[in-house]
Formats: structure tokens, C-alpha cells, sequence
């Protein structure tokens, strides 16, 4: 039952929202918080950077195709299935929670549960570093080309050139200078992974707090429904499940081993929190839809695939389990009945 349960850090964003939603931060104390958050998100990327070793990415590169579908399942399906959803009268999905849902279907995989799940269900980690790695570093560039294109069609604005320049200066600059500066700190940085956890996971609690304070000095609580949140709940654990399904049956049909199929399950099936909440920050700022708003989709898919992926990773792992355990009994009665089969040894004569 423990797996069903909301993860630590999942209990911190619902604190989070609840602080928002009790003392939200305005005027000047927003003003200077806000500055602080901008630090924290630039050196969250820089670390980003810093942490991810050139060897793995050449070797990586080799499996192309596994890189290639998950990318594709990333930035080009998910897109697609966000359309989609868009057919959902307004009167059901809020057009702004529908914003949140579109750009939740732009961002890149998640890297660390990506990478956590892949080796507990017994998949190609090293690809899942790689895929999980390259899908953050292409959503860059990506994620704000696709959200800039969906939401001007979807009548959300689009995004500003300000947005492109601000996600550069903010995220893409810290990101490349932390991999100009890993031959030298990379190991560093990655030996360090527990001490430097509180400013990954702290940056984003930042950009929750501003956010959803912002939202509720807008009246976000007073616009949404709890009905309203529960069809977003609904909206993604659906999206979630098609999503999986594809990964999973698509790629045995690509013909794809098993470890294999594990790693694309698992990356090709995720959106990234840590980049997703700085990115709504950078591109929605000032406009008419709230950040609040917008993050809020993506905090709760966030947990629905948490849940769903730890039960779909034990369940590979208990196959895999059974798997060999069935191969050494055969090995074993094989042996077995060999050794019963085989001739008696000449008698000597006495």
C-alpha cells in the first residue's frame, strides 16, 4: 500500500500550495522573493549541466533508434493527444487549466524518476541516462517552439519573444555553462547528489510558492471549482494511461527487446516538474493566464505518474524474477534428467 502514497516531496508542493493559499507573498516581499527564485532556477540548470557526463552522451548516441521514439513520443505524440483533449467543452475544462494541460504535453521526460524506474524494473539504464538527459537539453529549445505554436492556436496568447529570452537567459545559459565547466566539476557535482538535492527540489517549492501566490491574490480558488481539479485528475490519469499503453505495445511492434521496451516505457511516458515549473514561470509571467493555473495540471500528473510507474516497475521487476527463476528450473531438470540418461560405468573385472 506504501507505494500508492504521496512521496515526500509531492507532501512539500501540497505544504506549498496551502502557505500560498494562507500567506501569499505580494508587493515588495514578492518582488525580492521573486529575484531569489530566478538565482535558485539558474543554478538548479547550471547543476544540471554540470551533472551530465559527455561520455555518456556519446554512447548513447549509438542506440539512435530508442532515442528517436522516445523523442518522438515526447514532442510529437504527447502534442498531439494535448490537441485532442482541447475537443473538451469549456464547460467542463476551464480553458486555462486546459492551457496547463497543452503545455504539460510540450515538456521534456523527467530525469531522475526516469532513470530510477528504468533500473528497478530492470531496463537499459544507461540509455535511460542518455534519453532522459538529451529529452531536457532538446526541450530547451523545443518545449517553447511547440507551446508557442499550441497555445496561439488554442487562443492562449502564444509565447512572447520576452518568454524565448528570458528561458535562454535563465535556463539555457546556467545549462551550457554547467557542461563548459564539467571536465572539471562534473564529478564533483555528482558525488555531492544528496547535499545538492535541497536546491533541485527547493527552487521548485520557490516557484510554487510565487506562483500560486500570485494565483491567489488573482482569486484562483474562487475560479476553480473542486470539481474543476478533479476532471484534471481525470484528464491526466487518461492521458497517462494512453500513453503508456503506446510505449509498452509500440515498442515490442518496433521490435525492441525488453530492456529496452522498460526504458521507453518509462521515459517516452513522463514530463519533467523540475523543468516544467520554471519554463510556466518564464513564459507565462505576465500574461493573462496564471502561472497558477498553468503548473497546477502538471503538479498533479507529476504524482499520478509517480504512483502508476512504481507499480508498473515492480511489476517488470517480479516477471523478470520469475523469469529466471523458471529458466533455473528448467536448467536444473535438464541436468537432472541428463544425469539419469546417462550410461552406467563399465564394471572392471575383478
Amino acid at each position: 500500500m506504501t507505494r500508492f502514497l504521496p512521496d515526500r516531496f509531492t507532501i512539500m508542493l501540497v505544504c506549498t500550495v496551502i502557505l500560498a493559499s494562507v500567506l501569499p507573498i505580494h508587493g515588495q516581499w514578492a518582488e525580492w522573493f521573486g529575484i531569489a527564485t530566478n538565482v535558485a532556477i539558474g543554478l538548479l540548470f547550471f547543476l544540471h549541466g554540470a551533472r551530465l557526463s559527455r561520455e555518456v552522451v556519446i554512447g548513447g548516441l549509438l542506440h539512435w533508434r530508442l532515442h528517436l521514439t522516445i523523442l518522438l513520443m515526447t514532442f510529437a505524440i504527447f502534442p498531439l493527444l494535448g490537441i485532442g483533449i482541447g475537443f473538451i467543452p469549456e464547460n467542463i475544462l476551464p480553458a486555462p487549466l486546459y492551457m496547463g494541460i497543452l503545455f504539460l504535453c510540450v515538456l521534456p521526460s523527467t530525469v531522475q524518476s526516469s532513470i530510477a524506474f528504468t533500473s528497478m524494473a530492470g531496463g537499459n539504464v544507461p540509455a535511460a541516462i542518455v534519453a532522459a538527459s538529451g529529452s531536457n537539453l532538446f526541450g530547451m529549445f523545443l518545449t517553447p517552439l511547440l507551446a508557442g505554436l499550441l497555445l496561439s492556436t488554442a487562443g492562449g496568447g502564444g509565447v512572447s519573444w520576452d518568454a524565448v529570452e528570458k528561458i535562454a537567459l535563465q535556463l539555457l545559459a546556467p545549462f551550457v555553462l554547467g557542461q563548459i565547466l564539467q571536465p572539471w566539476i562534473g564529478n564533483w557535482v555528482r558525488a555531492r547528489k544528496t547535499l545538492l538535492m535541497p536546491i533541485d527540489r527547493g527552487s521548485i517549492l520557490m516557484v510554487v510558492y510565487s506562483a500560486f501566490s500570485e494565483a491567489v491574490m488573482e482569486g484562483i480558488w474562487r475560479t476553480f471549482s473542486i470539481r474543476d481539479i478533479g476532471t484534471v485528475v481525470v484528464i491526466d490519469m487518461l492521458l497517462l494511461a494512453v500513453v503508456l499503453c503506446i510505449t509498452m505495445f509500440g515498442s515490442r511492434l518496433l521490435g525492441f527487446s525488453k530492456q529496452d521496451e522498460i526504458t521507453i516505457t518509462f521515459c517516452g511516458s513522463k514530463k519533467s516538474l523540475a523543468s516544467g515549473v520554471p519554463m510556466a514561470n518564464a513564459i507565462f509571467s505576465g500574461q493573462s493566464t496564471s502561472v497558477g493555473a498553468v503548473v497546477l495540471p502538471i503538479m498533479l500528473f507529476h504524482q499520478i505518474q509517480l504512483m502508476a510507474c512504481a507499480v508498473i516497475a515492480q511489476k517488470y521487476a517480479q516477471r523478470q524474477k520469475e523469469k529466471e527463476a523458471r529458466l533455473a528450473r528448467e536448467t536444473a531438470e535438464q541436468l537432472a534428467q541428463k544425469t539419469a540418461e546417462a550410461p552406467e560405468p563399465a564394471q572392471l573385472p575383478a
